[in-house]
């Protein structure tokens, strides 16, 4: 691989000179040609060897692609696309001012992917952790279609609204996490320092201590003095949750739990509610096949319950069912709104607008539900809190009172 400065010109003829690495002057030809350039002259260019070395270090949790990375991304590359700029060269442009390296490295593959002559979609299919199924079967069709800058539009539009709602479902939950935290701070500080002093006062006293104070003294005594095995306990038990969820069988457990519980419930629905419809929208919207669009679709909602009844109906539109049939056999699961609207749209020929106005609506429903969280818990953890503090008042009094009644 040797390294030339070159001379080209545009398309338009603008000249344009520098730098760029390749087998020979044909390949370098063949990947100006790529970007939209002719090549006029090439020299080979002499490089002084460096003794230094950089040693790039990517520890992947520390440095994790964010859906803000791929939105900027998104937005941009629709204008360039649109401005007539060559994809070889706004996917350089673009990795160069992502803020993500990781991210940065995969658009520069994908960019090498395109000028030896692969299609974008097939180059992005080969980074599923970077880009979904659903975005690459998007770029297909606009590729396919010649309306790529629309397709990156819709997207855009799409990670926009999903940004958002994520936002909003995760503010909702701050508060309740950090009343949480705190309590369990609290507790744990209490148990840890001012218990085993009590125990001490109690033991002085030769009493009998009621089973309930034996219980927090013991509680305390051993976070005093046993705390590391504690966080080791606690260590473990996180792994072991995080390992059974990502099992099939503990997806399925946690989806149904999610769906059952009073307060939360309402909420999963209406967000795979949203998450179903402008899915759904989008990929009409850009052309992809009803069929396809479904299974995609169920790439996209979070609860495996909504995964496996947008796969049924997959099925059933295949066989020449319509999609507000198929759907209305899930009224557990999508409100009769939701099948009501579509089968207007259905017939109107205006589903991908229909569902569309779905989507917005249900958003509007996440974000109240959001908004009214906090309200709502808050009064079930002040309860879950006097009762923690009932008890662990009550244990520590109740020996007291009975030293006092003896005397």
């Amino acid at each position: 691989m040797a390294t030339f400065t070159y001379k080209a010109k545009s398309l338009q003829g603008e000249t344009h000179t520098g730098i760029k690495s390749a087998k020979d002057k044909k390949e370098l030809a063949k990947s100006l040609r790529a970007e939209g350039y002719v090549l006029i002259s090439a020299q080979i260019r002499e490089e002084k060897k460096k003794k230094t070395s950089n040693i790039s270090i990517s520890i992947p949790f520390l440095n994790p692609v964010l859906l803000t990375d791929k939105m900027f991304f998104t937005k941009n590359l629709q204008v360039m696309v649109a401005s007539g700029v060559p994809l070889p060269q706004g996917l350089k442009t673009l990795s160069v001012a992502s803020k993500n390296q990781k991210f940065g490295k995969v658009l520069l593959e994908i960019k090498n992917e395109i000028i030896k002559g692969e299609s974008f979609s097939k180059a992005l299919f080969k980074y599923p952790k970077f880009f979904s199924e659903l975005f690459a079967n998007m770029v297909k069709v606009g590729e396919e279609a010649g309306t790529l800058d629309k397709v990156l539009g819709i997207l855009a539009k799409q990670m926009e609204k999903d940004h958002n709602l994520r936002s909003k479902i995760k503010g909702a939950l701050i508060y309740p996490s950090v009343i949480i935290i705190a309590m369990l701070g609290v507790g744990i500080l209490m148990l840890a320092t001012v218990v085993p002093k009590l125990a001490d006062t109690f033991n002085e006293l030769n009493i009998e201590l009621p089973t309930t104070t034996k219980f927090v003294i013991f509680m305390g005594t051993f976070l005093a003095e046993k705390w590391y095995i504690v966080i080791l306990i606690f260590a473990v038990l996180v792994f072991l949750g995080m390992t059974v969820l990502k099992t099939k069988k503990g997806g399925i457990m946690l989806s149904r739990v999610l769906l059952k519980l009073p307060i939360i419930a309402p909420l999963v629905k209406k967000t795979n509610c949203a998450y179903t419809a402008r899915t759904l929208s989008s990929l009409i919207a850009s052309g992809v096949p009803l069929v396809r669009n479904l299974d995609i679709t169920s790439g996209a909602v979070t609860n495996f319950y909504y995964k496996k009844a947008l796969k049924e109906m997959a099925d059933k539109v295949r066989k020449g069912e319509k999609l507000s049939s198929a759907m209305s056999e899930y009224e557990n699961l999508y409100p009769v709104i939701i099948i009501q609207m579509l089968k207007v749209g259905e017939e109107t020929g205006e589903t991908s607008s229909v569902l569309e106005k779905i989507a917005d609506f249900f958003e509007q429903e996440v974000t109240d539900s959001a908004r009214n969280l906090s309200a709502v818990i808050e009064p079930v953890l002040m309860l879950i809190i006097g009762a923690a503090v009932g008890f662990f008042a009550i244990s520590m009094v109740q020996p007291m009172y009975s030293m006092l009644e003896a005397i």
